[in-house]
């Protein structure tokens, strides 16, 4: 087998060539993991996005392990990813144009699309709605983990919930490790942010949450305007969510996360500022910040991510910037002012999520 180690009660599989052509001792390890999905269990999987927690999406009892696993609420939908258009057609009851279309130019991608449900699909698995979440992922590892699975995998990300989502092998094993069948090693996820969701089953098109397929792509696409649903923006929102991260809080690391929007100065004052205020008062300080200014900032813990405006760099490095801040102590993390344009929107969506939507605004 290509088992590398059994830590506590997780196997670990390791993939030689995640990037592709997969080799035989890959294919008969996701094979092993595809056998183990079968039969109810559940398997850690890379995807270009971030890591999801799988299990057979047909199956109503592996989703209440799924929910176990990561101890998330059973009202917040579980993605159903596919590897086939044909796949899909049975768990819909209708495909609109419009899903013909982003599909044709975003599949397999980032994309996810919320869909009539045909039943097929349980309701432990769709949270409960008549509405189903469906990807079809552009990894090659979890293309063959769900052929191998039987065409339906439904994966949330690999994390205990309301943590940041794991974009690295180590952060599942550190979450999952002992609760789960098998963990496949795949390497660092590309992208490192969770898919765009769409949804297509009402009377508008709106995104339910922002990823890297921007709501302009979108647009583009399909010829018409594309917005996003403001109930994701509000914390006070109480409706059922039709789509993952949008009323409970995700992303989030132990300490405090202190998003900060301004000018560039205003906001590194205001930063410099209140790391002095924290560390007189006893406290271990983290920032994350543009690699302009992470110099000029006397914190415990700095992490950088390219410029301001770069934000599918900041995006990638974010959650494992969280997770360095848990492993050091951080009891407050400042997160300067990059951009919430264009895929920055999806960026500063799960910032604010882990955040608790609060931010300071520095005039």
């Amino acid at each position: 087998m290509h088992t590398v180690s059994k830590s506590l009660n997780t196997a670990v599989y390791k993939i030689e060539q995640p990037e592709g052509p997969l080799t035989k001792a890959d294919l008969k390890a996701i094979a092993e993991c595809g056998r183990i999905i079968k039969e109810g269990g559940l398997v850690a999987f890379p995807t270009e996005t971030v890591y999801g927690l799988g299990g057979d999406a047909l199956n109503g009892g592996s989703s209440e392990k799924i929910y176990s696993a990561k101890g998330r609420p059973s009202d917040n939908p579980l993605i159903v990813h596919i590897a086939d258009m044909d796949s899909l057609e049975s768990i819909v009851s209708e495909i609109p144009e419009e899903c013909r279309i982003l599909a044709e130019r975003f599949w397999p991608g980032p994309l996810t699309m919320v869909l009539k449900s045909s039943g097929k699909v349980p309701k432990r698995t769709t949270g409960g709605l008549d509405t189903v979440a469906v990807r079809w992922p552009d990894d090659l590892t979890a293309q063959q983990l769900i052929r191998q699975s039987g065409g339906y995998i439904a994966a949330p990300s690999a994390n205990i919930s309301g943590r940041p989502s794991p974009t690295a092998f180590k952060y599942v094993l550190e979450d999952m490790d002992g609760r789960i069948d098998a963990i496949i090693d795949g390497g660092v996820n590309p992208i490192g942010l969770e898919s765009t969701i769409v949804d297509l089953s009402g009377d508008r098109i709106m995104v339910l949450r922002p990823g890297f397929i921007t709501n302009e792509m979108l647009s583009e696409a399909l010829g018409t305007e594309v917005v996003t649903d403001p109930a994701i923006l509000d914390p006070e929102c109480k409706d059922r969510p039709k789509a993952p991260g949008m009323r409970y809080r995700h992303y989030a690391p132990k300490g405090e996360v202190r998003p900060v929007k301004g000018s560039d100065e205003a906001v590194r004052e205001h930063i410099i500022r209140e790391l002095a205020l924290a560390k007189s008062m006893g406290k271990r300080t983290g920032v994350f910040c543009s690699s302009e200014h992470a110099s000029g900032y006397d914190a415990d813990v700095i992490r950088s991510a390219g410029s301001l405006d770069d934000a599918k760099g900041a995006a990638h490095e974010f959650y494992s910037a969280l997770r360095d801040m848990d492993d050091e102590n951080a009891d407050v993390i400042f997160v300067e002012n990059f951009t919430d344009r264009g895929f920055g929107q999806a960026f500063w969506n799960r910032l604010l999520k882990s955040a608790g939507s609060k931010w300071e605004e520095i005039k």
